[in-house]
């Protein structure tokens, strides 16, 4: 019987210093990521959280804004962003050398209330007239998407015209969801943003000559608190099984 006992008492030691070792190794991890990714680790990131015991915080934001902060000394483990804000802030210093990795690629396309008719934006002149026909327009307009739309049409030379038809959002689903609701005739966006919302359209992507597509990639802060936990994230988001989620969000895997 003392056997068993201790037998058994010196299972539940080993069960309890095990218990303390994984809390020990758990680690909170301060991730900061580009709105558009937030379906990606919405669904990645929780898997990761469950394999490894760590726990992810994160806050997901518009890569300007967020670009700033960093800049303004934000405290992070793991940033993700498109590849330019990514490399003004590795040329910064604000990411350690040797630890970015490409994660996905996405690009812009219009969308349409379901139903409705789907105008030609096959070729610039077309896209031009779909913008000039349309009602209204939204797309988000401090995002990198927004600041590049910006540019087109001062490109096209229809900026005027434009600033009376458009709805500006501040949030990325918003756009979509303004089209779902009838709020605006075409919705202007990374196409993941544009078929995360149920009651819209893909017309297509904007013509290549206008087009902006966008690599999100990851990097570990050169002043990152759980370096380790963070590399292992990239680790978990590159994996052959991520690409499976990344399509079925709308992206692509960045191809190396």
């Amino acid at each position: 019987m003392k056997i068993r006992s201790f037998g058994a008492a010196a299972k539940i030691g080993f069960v309890l210093l095990l218990a303390q070792g994984v809390a020990a190794e758990a680690a909170e991890v301060k991730v900061i990521a580009g709105a558009a990714m937030s379906g990606v680790i919405g669904e990645l990131g929780p898997q990761f959280e469950r394999t490894t015991g760590h726990k992810l915080v994160i806050q997901y934001g518009l890569a300007p804004a967020l670009k700033r902060q960093i800049e303004a000394g934000e405290a992070f483990d793991l940033v993700i962003l498109s590849r330019a804000p990514m490399d003004d802030l590795t040329k910064q210093g604000k990411i350690a050398a040797g630890t970015r990795a490409e994660i996905a690629q996405v690009c812009m396309g219009v969308a349409v209330r379901a139903g409705a008719p789907k105008p030609d934006i096959g070729s610039v002149e077309a896209f031009k007239r779909a913008l000039l026909n349309a009602s209204s327009i939204t797309y988000t307009a401090d995002s990198t998407t927004g600041i590049h739309l910006a540019k087109v049409f001062e490109r096209l030379g229809i900026a005027e015209p434009m600033k009376a038809k458009a709805k500006p959002q501040q949030v990325p689903l918003r756009t979509p969801q303004a089209v779902a609701d009838g709020e605006a005739e075409l919705g202007i966006a990374l196409t993941n943003i544009l078929l995360s919302v149920r009651g819209v359209e893909h017309v297509g992507l904007l013509p290549p000559e206008l087009q902006n597509c966008l690599v999100f990639s990851a990097g570990v802060g050169a002043a990152a608190k759980q370096p380790d936990a963070a590399k292992a994230l990239i680790k978990h988001l590159t994996a052959p099984a991520a690409a499976v989620v990344i399509k079925a969000k709308g992206m692509e895997p960045a191809t190396p």
